[in-house]
């Protein structure tokens, strides 16, 4: 495990404290463990929330570790960082959570070369393969277009319960990142890219088939997913 100590930038540390904090919670809720489950049902009703709107949550995960001066004369975060920090990684917990819900199978997975788990790729890999699915891809589109971190997280709120029906993981570490640079004043440009890249650079593996669950989200699904209240 990296210690936030360690890292240098803003986005190293929200990602690695996000990936910290998901890692054992997603073990025991996999596990059954009713801690773990009883915490996922707690930051699931934070999803497309502001984190000041939810102090039931502010004693959940940890964010202490932001706080700490990082190791080798490294400067701590500015108060206007640990805001933008605390924000994605609160944003990232809380769609997780979400995602994992009723699922059997760890729905954070950090991404690879072989196998991407960025936000853009994996809403292809909902799509049947050699086709554009325009339903899901103006979510992404629409996501990316919020005027700000609430309506972002809300947008986000209606594509991961379509990866979550679609049972394609995601890599929150990674997201986390992101929303944190998404907040800063010319961010929001820089990661709209990345999730165009991700987006357009995915191919789906030779022995996808076209009628497989994660490439047969249709028009019917998305609404009817969107629609659930999934607190």
């Amino acid at each position: 495990m990296t210690t936030l100590t360690t890292t240098t930038t803003p986005v190293q540390r929200v990602s690695t404290l996000t990936g910290d904090l998901i890692v054992p919670l997603q073990r025991g809720y996999l596990s059954d463990e009713s801690y773990a489950v009883a915490a996922l049902a707690r930051l699931r009703r934070g999803a497309g929330k502001d984190a000041s709107q939810m102090p039931d949550l502010w004693g959940l995960a940890d964010t202490g570790p932001l706080y700490d001066r990082p190791a080798e004369g490294g400067r701590p975060l500015s108060e206007g960082q640990l805001i933008r920090a605390v924000n994605a990684v609160h944003t990232a917990l809380t769609l997780w959570a979400l995602h994992q819900q009723s699922r059997g199978a760890a729905m954070h997975r950090p991404g690879s070369r072989t196998a991407p788990r960025a936000l853009g790729a994996a809403v292809r890999q909902m799509m049947p393969p050699g086709e554009i699915a325009e339903p899901i891809r103006k979510r992404l589109v629409r996501a990316g277009t919020a005027p700000g971190l609430t309506a972002l997280s809300q947008r986000l709120r209606e594509l991961i319960l379509l990866l979550r029906g679609a049972d394609i993981p995601l890599d929150y570490a990674l997201l986390a990142g992101q929303l944190y640079s998404w907040q800063e004043p010319t961010g929001r440009e820089a990661v709209r890219q990345m999730w165009g890249r991700s987006y357009h650079s995915y191919r789906a593996p030779e022995h996808a088939e076209a009628d497989s669950p994660a490439a047969a989200v249709g028009t019917d699904t998305i609404n009817d997913l969107t629609d659930k209240d999934a607190s």
